[in-house]
């Protein structure tokens, strides 16, 4: 489906060069060049640019796993693609409707998602012998007819930026740096973006360098009016404000709203915020973020490995402290022992796993929910945690801060699954009222709770601990991995205590959905087709239903955020339709827990390309199993 189709209007209005301005409901834009192009850069200000601007917007930054791939190569591509719209949009788009391509990889990995008849702009300087022989390019594409399906506008961007900057004093090599900025200028006269916001931020980002400062603000510019007076483009592009509702949104990512989330639940409890970690991608820039927030006593660790990183977060939750770790699917991996000793201990630990593309070290960059049965099953012994999952950026905030809230009131370790889509990508968020949020209390025993002293495995009606805090006068206990006796908390081998231990852990566990919001079903109560999913997969699915009850077809969707255990209202809801269509990024993981907990005849629809779904391959998808008889 393409996204350039213009808004139907009596006339298009003139530009104040007298071309064309034709107006859209929305637009993808992807830019695209070596690792070393800037291209995330630049893709991150036309996002701000047009987040300020009041567009609806989806972002999906796509990063090369080689952190030196030799420079021209397909390994070494990087890539920005922003969806902004006047309308409600959830995803990046299915198809670019324009590509901007900084050299021929570029190209050659990315013209394949670009619409028939959209535009290609190719920065020309860059298609030499040598370049095209590293894209394994036997001819010349610009020139063997490849692309006659699109509006390739061919542009020698290296020399215009070159000429543009031949005052400023740098070298060759820092002039050609601002290659991007020059192709961002082009951009923004084509789709009617303003400078100023660019602008101010060069300034204020190179400001202590102003050879560097004017060189990249004379290149936005000077790709600015090239767009506005080149005869190569007759036409430019409006797409006009999104109707939100009321309220102060901000631009934000995943793993940004994950920090704040945490760094909210620390002041509403008034706890100090520990976090462990080893720096692994995606999940890096969690530990960046929160190292910004030292002022509300937020304490942050880059440990040596990440078995040290758990253990640290668990000894902050021992001594009375919010303690969170995050990883990556092979981090958790190693994580996984200390897990078990957080389940033991019963101490409330926030454990983030930012989803990447496996096994091993598998795609790192790239996005997967493979991770899910590790969330659930993943450790030895029966070892229940409770597994949270972000639909989007923004509820990356929401998750973050229930997981806190649901570690404290339960004496749980709780587990959060983002992904790299959700970590990476941004949209406007409607920044909540606190007082808004729901209450984290917190309660340290400050006396004995028995007769006979401290019992530390002495449980409330839900079956939760309590939380002392070591040093407290008379509140003395052991603490560690071997089995507990029941209610005194030391050490046990008595086979039936054992059992009873194991079965409390579980049903504390279980018991936490009583605890959970209503399931949402978004659609009819009942009908011909239930569409179940979790993770960053929300935006493709919820868009695909939304476009086949508009054609009359009985299509729900669920989303699922609690997945172990699951909220109560879901096995009725699930047999309350004829079929259950369940797409993952993965072979079906969510699909087999829903089957073995429900007995649903649950199908599957499974992508595992490190690309997130696109709301055509869905709508294919369902039409299909909905003409089955």
């Amino acid at each position: 489906m393409s996204t350039t189709t213009a808004t139907p209007a009596t006339k298009e209005p003139q530009g104040t060069n007298g071309k064309k301005v034709v107006e859209l409901r929305e637009a993808a834009v992807r830019l695209a060049g070596d690792s070393g192009d800037g291209m995330q850069l630049v893709g991150t200000q036309l996002t701000n640019t047009s987040a300020i601007f009041g567009n609806d917007i989806s972002t999906f930054p796509d990063f090369p796993a080689e952190i030196r791939a030799p420079a021209g190569t397909l390994a070494g591509v990087s890539g920005f693609q922003i969806h902004f719209s006047s309308e409600d949009i959830q995803t990046p788009g299915d198809k670019v409707d324009a590509l901007i391509a900084m050299n021929p990889a570029a190209l050659k990995v990315n013209i394949r998602d670009v619409e028939v008849g959209g535009i290609v702009i190719i920065n020309e300087d860059a298609f030499t012998k040598s370049d095209l022989a590293k894209a394994h390019y036997e001819s010349n594409p610009l020139e063997d007819g490849s692309l006659d399906r699109y509006r390739v506008v061919r542009i020698p961007l290296s020399r215009l930026t070159a000429d543009a900057l031949k005052e400023t004093g740098l070298g060759a090599k820092a002039i050609d740096r601002c290659k991007n900025f020059f192709a961002l200028g082009i951009v923004y006269w084509m789709y009617d973006r303003p400078m100023e916001p660019t602008l101010k931020w060069i300034a204020d980002k190179f400001g202590k360098n102003p050879a560097v400062s004017e060189a990249n603000a004379r290149a936005l510019k000077s790709g600015y009016y090239f767009g506005e007076t080149a005869e190569l483009f007759p036409v430019s592009y409006r797409v006009a404000k999104a109707k939100i509702p009321p309220g102060r949104y901000r631009k934000i990512t995943g793993n940004e709203a994950t920090a704040i989330g945490l760094v909210t639940a620390s002041c509403k409890c008034s706890k100090t915020l520990f976090y462990g970690t080893y720096p692994i991608t995606p999940a890096s820039d969690v530990l960046h973020q929160l190292s910004r927030y030292k002022n509300y006593d937020v304490r942050t660790f880059q440990a040596e490995d990440e078995i040290a990183a758990i253990t640290s977060a668990i000894g902050a939750s021992f001594a009375g402290a919010i303690g969170v770790t995050a990883s990556a699917g092979p981090g958790i991996a190693l994580k996984t022992e200390a897990l078990g000793l957080a389940v033991m201990t019963e101490l409330p630990l926030v454990i983030i796993n930012v989803q990447r593309g496996g096994p091993s070290t598998g795609l790192p960059t790239k996005t997967e929910q493979s991770d899910l049965w590790q969330a659930v099953h993943g450790r030895n012994g029966d070892t229940p945690i409770p597994v949270l999952a972000a639909a989007t950026p923004g509820d990356c905030f929401h998750m973050a801060y229930e997981a806190v809230r649901l570690a404290i009131r339960y004496m749980t370790p709780v587990l959060v699954l983002t992904d790299g889509y959700l970590a990476n990508g941004a949209e406007p968020w409607r920044i909540p009222d606190p007082d808004s949020l729901p209450a984290i209390e917190v309660s340290h025993p400050n006396k004995p709770n028995d007769e006979k002293g401290y019992m530390p495995y002495k449980r409330d009606d839900h079956l939760v601990r309590p939380w002392a805090i070591p040093g407290t006068a008379g509140l003395e206990h052991r603490i560690g991995g071997l089995e507990k006796q029941d209610v005194s908390g030391n050490v046990s081998y008595d086979a039936a205590n054992h059992h009873h231990m194991t079965m409390v852990r579980l049903n504390k566990v279980l018991g936490m959905a009583r605890d959970f919001p209503k399931l949402e079903v978004d659609g009819p109560a009942q009908g011909d087709l239930l569409v179940v999913g979790w993770g960053g997969t929300y935006g493709s699915i919820n868009m695909a239903v939304r476009h086949m009850r508009e054609k009359g077809h009985k299509v729900a969707h669920v989303h699922l955020r609690y997945l172990y255990p699951f909220q109560k209202e879901l096995g009725t809801t699930l047999r309350g339709y004829r079929k259950v269509l369940v797409p993952e990024l993965n072979t079906g993981q969510l699909r087999q827990l829903l089957r073995g907990e429900f007995l649903v005849d649950a199908v599957g629809y499974n992508k595992i390309q490190g690309k997130p779904f696109l709301i055509s391959e869905l709508e294919q998808v369902m039409t299909g199993l909905l003409s089955e008889k």
